[in-house]
Parts: C-alpha cells; sequence; structure tokens
C-alpha cells in the first residue's frame, strides 16, 4: 500500500526537481513505466486488501492509514487506469509552456495525491492527500495550458486555485469541527457512529461546512465557474485527470465524510443539494445547446453529468448511493474518452470552433467519427454503454427517496433530470451533426489525418470500457453493494 503511493510521488517529484532537464524520450519512458507498475500495484492491493496504518502526528491522534473497501476500490482503479491513459498519451502530445520532464511529473504527482485520496483512512490525511493534487493541477493549466491564450491560461489557473483553496478552508473546518467533536479522526469509526452520536446542531454544522467546501469541488451549481475554463485551455492530459479524477474526489468526499460520518444533519441539507444538483443538470444541458467551443462543451456537460451523482447522494438510499458510484466512474471514463478525442482533433485542427463547417469527420476519420459517436452515445445515456445506468439509477433513487426525505421535492427532481436527460440527446445529437455528419466531402479539402499508434490504442482501450461497463454494470455494482449497504443500510 505504501508502495502504490510513493512510487508515483517519488518519481514525480523527482521529474519536477532533478530530472527537469531529462530529455523527452526517456521522460515519456519513465513516466510510462511508473504509471504501469503503479497500476499493477492497484491490482495488487485491491486483490491482497493491503493496509497500513502506523502513527503518524501522535500528537494530534492522526495516523497514517491507508486501505481500500468497496467504495474506494473502483476510485483507486479508476485513477490508476487513467495515470496509463496519460502518460501513453504523452506519446502523442507534449505541450509547450516548460520541460517535458515537469509536465510528466505533474502528471504523477496528481496520481500520487489522487490515489492517497481515494485509500485515506483518516479524516486530516484525507484533507492533506485531497490538497497535494492542487498544485500540480494548478501548474498543468497554469504553465501547460493552451499557448494561443496566455490570458485565458492565466484567468483560468488562477479562477482554479482561488474557488478549490476557498473549498479547501471551509471543508478543513468542517473536518477540525466534526474531529474535535467525535473525539477521533479515523473515518471508519466516524462512520461506524461516533459521528452520529453527535447532537442535531453539531452534525447539521458539521455537514453544511463539509458540503459547500466539497461542492466547490464536484462542482455543483452555483459553485461550478471555474470548471469550463479550466478544462477549456488545460492541456488534453489535464483534462482528463480534471474530468476523471479530481472530480470524483469531491464525490468521494461527500460520500466518505458528510453522508457516512453526520447522516443526520446531511439528510437535513439533502433536498437543497438535490435541488442545486438538477439545476446543474439543467444549466448544463442548456449551455450545450448553444455553445460553440467542442471542449468547453464537453466540460459543460460534465457540470450536467455530475448534477445526477449529487442527486443520486441526495436521495439518502442504497440505490442512490450506487447510482451515484456507478455514474462516478462512467462519467470518468466517457469523459476522457471525449476529452482525449477533442484534443486529438484540436490539434489536428487548431480550434474546435462548431461554427467552421469542415468535412464530415466520418468520411476523413472514420475512425475518430466512430469514437466521436460512441462518446455522444454515453454520454446521452443511451443503453447498452456506460452512461445509461448511473443516470437512470439516479432517476429512479429520486423518485423514490429514503425514508424522511421529503417526497415532493424529490418527485419533481426526478422529472426534471428527466428532462436535462433529453436536453443531453439534443446537444450530443447537435455535435454529431456538426462534427460527424459536416459538410459534403470536398476534394480539395485538406483531410484531417485519423487515428494511428498510441493515440489509436489510448482511445481504443477507453472505447472498450465504455462499452463493458455498459453491457455488464454488475462487475461495477457488485463491487460496491455491500459497502454502500454498510454506509446507508436499507433506506
Amino acid at each position: 500500500m505504501s508502495l502504490l503511493l510513493a512510487l508515483p510521488a517519488a518519481v514525480g517529484l523527482w521529474l519536477v526537481s532533478g530530472g527537469r532537464a531529462l530529455p523527452v524520450r526517456p521522460a515519456r519512458v519513465l513516466a510510462a513505466g511508473t504509471a504501469v507498475a503503479t497500476l499493477g500495484l492497484a491490482v495488487a492491493v485491491v486483490v491482497t486488501g493491503a493496509a497500513v496504518d502506523r502513527p503518524w502526528l501522535p500528537e494530534l491522534g492522526v495516523r497514517w492509514s491507508f486501505g481500500v473497501d468497496g467504495v474506494s476500490t473502483p476510485l483507486l482503479l479508476l485513477t490508476a487506469v487513467m495515470g496509463v491513459v496519460v502518460a501513453a498519451h504523452a506519446w502523442v502530445e507534449v505541450p509547450s509552456g516548460g520541460t517535458p520532464a515537469t509536465f510528466l511529473g505533474c502528471l504523477l504527482l496528481v496520481e500520487a495525491g489522487a490515489l492517497a485520496t481515494f485509500s485515506a483512512r483518516d479524516a486530516v490525511l484525507f484533507f492533506v492527500a485531497f490538497e497535494v493534487v492542487l498544485v500540480p493541477m494548478w501548474v498543468l493549466v497554469g504553465r501547460y495550458g493552451d499557448p494561443h491564450d496566455p490570458r485565458g491560461r492565466t484567468d483560468a489557473a488562477q479562477r482554479f486555485i482561488l474557488y478549490t483553496a476557498v473549498g479547501s478552508t471551509t471543508m478543513l473546518v468542517g473536518i477540525l469541527l466534526l474531529v474535535a467533536s467525535a473525539g477521533t479522526a479515523d473515518l471508519r469509526a466516524l462512520a461506524g457512529g461516533a459521528g452520529a452520536a453527535l447532537g442535531p446542531g453539531t452534525q447539521l454544522a458539521v455537514a453544511l461546512l463539509l458540503v459547500v467546501g466539497l461542492a466547490v469541488k464536484v462542482p455543483v451549481f452555483p459553485l461550478h465557474t471555474w470548471l469550463p475554463p479550466a478544462h477549456t485551455t488545460a492541456p488534453t492530459a489535464g483534462s482528463v485527470l480534471l474530468a476523471a479524477v479530481l472530480l470524483k474526489m469531491g464525490t468521494y468526499g461527500l460520500v466518505r465524510l458528510p453522508v457516512a460520518t453526520v447522516p443526520g444533519g446531511f439528510s437535513r441539507l439533502a433536498p437543497v443539494l438535490a435541488v442545486a444538483g438538477v439545476v446543474g443538470i439543467l444549466w448544463g444541458g442548456l449551455v450545450c445547446l448553444v455553445e460553440r467551443d467542442l471542449k468547453r462543451l464537453v466540460a459543460y456537460s460534465s457540470v450536467a453529468h455530475m448534477g445526477f451523482v449529487v442527486l443520486a447522494l441526495a436521495s439518502g438510499s442504497h440505490t442512490g448511493l450506487q447510482a451515484a458510484l456507478y455514474a462516478n466512474i462512467a462519467h470518468g471514463v466517457v469523459s476522457a474518452l471525449l476529452f482525449v478525442l477533442v484534443g486529438g482533433l484540436k490539434q489536428r485542427w487548431g480550434d474546435v470552433d462548431l461554427a467552421v463547417r469542415r468535412p464530415a469527420l466520418r468520411e476523413t476519420s472514420p475512425r475518430l467519427g466512430f469514437v466521436l459517436v460512441l462518446g455522444l452515445a454515453a454520454s446521452l445515456g443511451l443503453p447498452g454503454l456506460a452512461g445509461f445506468w448511473g443516470e437512470l439509477l439516479a432517476v429512479y433513487s429520486a423518485w423514490a427517496p429514503a425514508a424522511g426525505r421529503p417526497g415532493p421535492v424529490f418527485v419533481t427532481c426526478a422529472v426534471l433530470a428527466a428532462v436535462g436527460a433529453a436536453l443531453a440527446a439534443a446537444y450530443a445529437l447537435r455535435v454529431a451533426g456538426l462534427v460527424w455528419v459536416g459538410d459534403r466531402p470536398d476534394p480539395e479539402a485538406a483531410r484531417t489525418p485519423d487515428a494511428v499508434g498510441v493515440e489509436r490504442w489510448v482511445l481504443g482501450g477507453l472505447a472498450a470500457l465504455v462499452v463493458v461497463l455498459g453491457v455488464a454494470p454488475m462487475l461495477l455494482l457488485s463491487v460496491t453493494s455491500d459497502a454502500a449497504l454498510a454506509l446507508v443500510g436499507t433506506r
């Protein structure tokens, strides 16, 4: 377990410090080898159930405690897989703005921090691991972002760090209040009843601080405005990690902290959170209907998809928690696929402005065209693909929430969420019509190079995951079922 966390952290730190001058090819080989070894260690940890629990700061009662369960296992594996994806994608594109070694080192540091976040068993340790991710991601956005828009790159990086810092401060206050009130920072003890034993007022205060702080990270409407600029300007690998890993840290934090530790306080905030999630679904869908920049469109679709996750969590039921955990993984894979694809198109075209009329992608680049249609179909929730089950179960859980939740509010949210799913179909078909169908082939138009080599394998692997998760959802739902039942019971 310790080696799983130490390997990407140590190699990443060396690449951004002593190895900054390393030529691009050796840096790529080192990063790719580290990512593959990390994936192997992640599988070994999951299979063997390896864990570590040692005193770290005994004066504060904080322990070096890491391990995995049914909630964290899928996210740990998703992070390790995405580490391999971005390391492989570095053979396709290494953005300018700094040395290649620094870029690759930041990718590994983000992976290391996320792995620690998903496996931390101590509330204070969880916060420390969460914060480790923010600095290398800020570097990726601000230094290696779109070279054609330096002002936009600076604005996106500053907005990212400002929003997340405010969210982190709020979350830290909530964690400290929880730990001080319960007398322990052990997340297992807190989930086992130490947190639920707190008074109603304390539970509500802790839940409010934690939900607001983590809502920035998810992000939940109206705290989402940092995400589209960050996605738009970030390099492709940065967008993949941001969508597939960082956003999942926010929703995982909601599950691991307020949902599990202060259920009484969270239940009182659940209706507000559900409404915010549904507004995000509708707002994201409406923006996508008119958005011209394809990469920004995918970013706003992430706001909508994370709204389904939040709605499912707010329902408070076993089905809702299952839906949230499944939709988390499904969105991570689908968004990674779309961002790799859109990044490739931007690299070929120079921009991804949907107002520019281009030859049909299905004619000029059939492999890219197929992946585009598959990704859009999964994003709109087509049955048989990864996005379907999370959205379906989220709507169902809102329709039949846990006892004590206001039924009319959640039923209304379920209906509006279904409308949001229809909006997703509308904007997905809009993009398919503009990019995949496009104009009639022009014999004199420059042909868009199709996916070859490493890019083809990256897109193919992600596409396969989208299909497997859609066809066999029980591969994931069976892993999370017992852990979800332990957190919420039969509610």
